[in-house]
């Protein structure tokens, strides 16, 4: 059976295989989220003991993939029937089975949440090559919000080598032609920069990380330096609600810094599926073309 040829013929399939995909790789994304971090810090410290004559810290090995995923209480095995995505926390209640300790929500909504993106990406871009982009663009996207939400933290290792793909991919025309993805990628990392160091110079005060600017160099890379414009002020937008809301509200302090990463990992994202649409609507709200 031609399983290309029946998927290119079937948007409800790939839509369905794009949701299971998606729950399965929130699974991952939940250990990558939590371990990278953790793997980056056991780095840093290595290369200090080093700098410094001093002996590496003696850590359990770390990857990935190893030791397998274990009840952070008891130390128990997950057995295979127990990492089910989402299915698994709801039959056993939020609990270990072992020993009843709580399992954290956060697990079955990433992994919830990582399906119904797979799954809108499959429904607005339909199967292709542009499909086979913006699929793992999506999961990365995921993995940086979470961990940035946590640690204020996005890893090279997960924003550079999606820079790169969407280079590669522009190489081709996939997203936008080759010297609009070039100098997207320079202008998206160009221009927080430079927000950045008149914020610094003004305050005293580092307004946004550099993870910030290569997030946004990547969206250039992809989308084009056109669209640069609209990820800013989707982003800038969503987050001064957002930030606002938590002040007044009290969950948040004023001299607390707020992650920036999320607000534009969600607003790239948007861009990517709905850009040239949102462009259009606010041309014709304009009276312009």
């Amino acid at each position: 059976m031609d399983w290309l040829g029946l998927l290119a013929q079937s948007p409800a399939l790939v839509q369905g295989a794009a949701l299971v995909l998606g729950l399965l790789v929130g699974s991952f994304l939940n250990v990558v989220a939590l371990r990278l971090p953790v793997m980056m810090e056991r780095a840093w410290r290595g290369e200090c003991a080093e700098l410094l004559g001093q002996s590496a810290p003696a850590d359990e090995p770390l990857s990935l993939t190893h030791p397998p995923s274990r009840c952070p209480h008891c130390g128990h095995a997950i057995r295979p029937w127990e990492n089910v995505p989402v299915l698994s926390w709801l039959l056993l209640r939020g609990r270990c089975s072992a020993c009843a300790g709580p399992i954290a929500v956060r697990y079955p909504i990433v992994e919830a949440a990582t399906g119904v993106l797979s799954l809108i990406v499959a429904w607005q871009l339909g199967w292709g090559w542009a499909l086979a982009g913006a699929l793992p663009l999506t999961w990365g996207l995921v993995a940086l919000t979470v961990i940035d939400l946590d640690h204020q933290l996005l890893p090279d290792q997960i924003t550079l080598p999606f820079l790169w793909l969407g280079l590669l991919l522009n190489a081709f025309g996939v997203y936008t032609d080759p010297v609009s993805a070039i100098l997207g990628a320079a202008a998206g990392y160009l221009s927080l920069w430079a927000v950045y160091q008149v914020f610094r110079r003004l305050t005293g005060k580092e307004g946004m990380g550099y993870g910030d600017f290569k997030l946004l160099a990547l969206f250039g890379a992809w989308l084009g330096w056109q669209m640069l414009p609209q990820v800013i002020l989707l982003s800038a937008l969503v987050g001064a609600i957002v930030g606002i809301s938590l002040i007044l509200l009290r969950r948040h302090g004023r001299d607390v810094p707020i992650p920036f990463g999320p607000y534009l990992a969600a607003a790239g994202w948007v861009a990517l599926l709905w850009g040239e649409q949102i462009n259009a609507a606010y041309l014709r709200f304009a009276g312009i073309g």
